[in-house]
């Protein structure tokens, strides 16, 4: 079986990729030019300049600033693969023109140390980010070829990759070394696909694989450099770089978040393209404990602002959370990886809550303002006048001078259509792994063209269907079997399957029902997935959640803010018959279900103004509650937000 095309055809999702091509790769553009009022500058398209000679300048914003531009050309090649625009792909063109004047003759791309530092290329791979740079080169130029054809971008990541090639390995005058930031790995995969070159496949496992080996590389870097750092202080932290160990011998997510997945990422694309045992065991391994025991209810990931990084098992605090938008990216590349090594239903559930709540949460309805940062809890007085709560915003920001956040988002949404389904030719099977309406062409067994329709309702409505159509030269039907996937949060014993009208019976594996017949032209399916409001509550041993709730209607969990209930949110909880009820909003932050319940919070109004403490009185007023969900909150006026509540 062979996929050809996927198209989306989804009212929720058709909005936010109409949002996308219209207002925030436009938008973007912008801010990379510099060209937003009151937005921290970008200073990339500027670098590029400088680096290119066309005019004068200092470098400006970070070491890793060029990523950013790959990023938003990575992002208008989905967009463009999906619709065509010629003006936008004669600006990207442009900038790739620019790229291109920026490069060297031996092939290296980086602005930094064009302007910065020459002649220091090299020579800082624990901070530097030069690798992670090249890494979203090459990411940026598979993506811009396969959805226009046009190599010239290929061509200057693939002349960047062979000079990393030529200098990195266990060769003789070769480093043996690996990027401070993981991204290389990834990106050199995609490459290979792209070209058929196996090198690329086998600079990844080098890179990979020479991580964390002993003595460490990053060590003796800093001694060679006089003990100097960037922005870090003291020796290099190698469990924060993920190069405390051979990756195979680690356990347990550690260091900064957006690393470690992109890291466990191209583990998984590693393992599955190798056949590598002991890859894979450790891909599960730390799956299990990224998502068992330090993955927030919302799919968001990093538990500290101090390195952005993972802390310890079940600590997971609300109000100091990180859970940084790059590194829910990185969990859905992740989770995306994983169900290509085997489709488990436990990957699609972390990549649909990743997806629906932190990474959606993460841009506002506008498309102009962005989260780098998403809390669960949020007190704007604490946000801005507690220290250790600085990173905490509650409005979205325009512009960050650290900006990866934003064009990630972007190139995802922009490609959001790859990660629905999977055609299994093994299996003689279609894989199921996202309810987002769309089409998706494929070649069965035997050579029948098929077109598989879904139309779904999600996240609003549990309902969805799918038809079948078949190429007129397949009037006797096309045999495959489709999995669909059972999501974690449907809770009502089975879902129930009709074909034609008829329920029909299936097998489950792995969480997928499969049904596998002889299709006809015109075969109908119906899959209901009831959507039930549920209150959830978390592990006992994560303390920030002891004795409290959240609100959880199908994938999207839901949050209070103030503009609906009051402050302070932490005097509301949720009554012991809380009574919930849902009630469609067509006007309400465009649109949505809210979550209504009965709720108790404190008589504020009953305790004395001069006393802070007092014996325990319990002075609760019944209230009505109303919960939006996460996703769409930090849309209206700034004010406090909770998504666990006191029950």
């Amino acid at each position: 079986m062979q996929t050809t095309q996927v198209h989306i055809r989804d009212s929720f999702w058709e909005d936010y990729s109409t949002l996308v091509r219209q207002t925030v790769i436009p938008y973007q553009w912008e801010a990379l030019n510099d060209r937003i009022e009151g937005a921290e500058p970008s200073y990339a398209i500027r670098n590029f300049r400088i680096a290119a000679g066309l005019e004068q300048g200092e470098f400006g914003g970070w070491v890793f600033q060029d990523s950013d531009l790959y990023k938003w050309l990575e992002a208008v090649a989905y967009s463009l693969r999906s619709h065509p625009d010629p003006e936008l792909e004669n600006t990207a063109d442009g900038a790739i023109d620019l790229i291109g004047q920026a490069q060297r003759d031996d092939g290296y791309i980086n602005t930094y140390f064009t302007i910065k530092e020459p002649g220091k290329e090299w020579t800082n791979l624990y901070e530097a980010h030069e690798l992670y740079c090249a890494g979203h080169l090459i990411e940026a130029a598979v993506a811009y070829a396969d959805a226009t054809g046009k190599r010239k971008l290929l061509d200057i990541a693939c002349r960047f990759a062979d000079l990393i090639d030529n200098l990195f390995g266990t060769g003789e005058n070769q480093k043996r070394a690996y990027c401070g930031h993981q991204e290389i790995e990834l990106a050199l995969v995609k490459l290979y696909h792209a070209t058929g070159e196996e090198r690329y496949l086998n600079l990844s496992q080098y890179f990979i694989d020479e991580r964390g080996s002993s003595p460490s590389y990053f060590i003796q870097e800093w001694e060679r450099g006089g003990r100097t750092n960037i922005w870090s202080q003291g020796s290099p932290n190698l469990e924060m770089y993920q190069s405390h160990l051979p990756v195979r011998e680690q356990t347990a997510a550690v260091g900064h978040s957006v690393r470690a997945v992109y890291m466990y990422t191209a583990m998984a694309d590693l393992a599955r393209l190798t056949k590598d045992d002991s890859l894979r065991a450790a891909c599960e391994r730390l799956w299990a404990n990224t998502t068992d025991k330090q993955m927030y209810i919302t799919g968001g990931i990093g538990a500290t602002h101090l390195g952005e990084a993972f802390t310890f098992d079940y600590d997971l605090p609300n109000d100091a959370v990180y859970a940084e938008t790059c590194a829910s990216i990185g969990l859905i590349f992740w989770a995306r990886r994983m169900l290509r090594l085997e489709a488990k239903s436990e990957y699609a559930d972390v990549m649909e809550r990743a997806l629906y709540n932190n990474v959606l949460g993460s841009m506002s309805k506008d498309g102009k303002h962005f989260f780098y940062v998403n809390p669960l809890e949020v007190w704007p007085e604490a946000s801005m006048l507690n220290p250790d709560k600085h990173h905490v915003k509650p409005v979205r920001q325009k512009w960050f001078g650290c900006s990866c956040c934003p064009p990630n988002v972007a190139r995802l949404l922009s490609s959001l259509n790859d990660y629905i389904y999977d055609v299994s030719a093994e299996e003689n099977a279609v894989y199921v792994h996202l309810y987002i309406g769309s089409t998706v062409d494929f070649t069965s067994a035997e050579g029948r063209a098929v077109k598989l329709s879904q139309h779904s309702a999600l996240p609003w409505n549990g309902k969805i269907n799918f038809n079948i159509s078949l190429a007129p030269d397949s009037s006797d039907g096309a045999a495959f079997t489709l999995a669909l996937r059972i999501p974690n949060w449907f809770q009502s014993g089975q879902p129930v399957l009709r074909v034609n009208g008829e329920e029909q019976a299936y097998t489950l594996n792995n969480g997928y029902a499969h049904i596998q017949r002889l299709w006809s032209e015109g075969d109908s399916l119906e899959w209901l997935l009831p959507l039930e409001t549920h209150l959830i509550e978390a592990h006992p041993q994560i303390r920030a959640d002891a004795g409290k709730a959240a609100i959880q209607r199908g994938p999207l969990v839901y949050c209070v803010e103030e503009a609906d209930n009051g402050a302070p949110l932490a005097s509301l909880s949720i009554a012991e018959a809380a009574n919930l009820t849902e009630r469609n909003a067509p006007n309400l932050l465009g649109g949505c279900v809210v979550v209504e319940g009965d709720g108790l919070t404190t008589d504020g109004s009953a305790w004395p103004e001069d006393q802070l403490y007092q014996p325990i009185r319990k002075p609760r007023i019944p209230v009505r509650f109303t919960a939006i969900p996460y996703y769409l909150w930090g849309n209206r006026e700034p004010g406090e937000m909770s998504v666990w509540l006191r029950s």
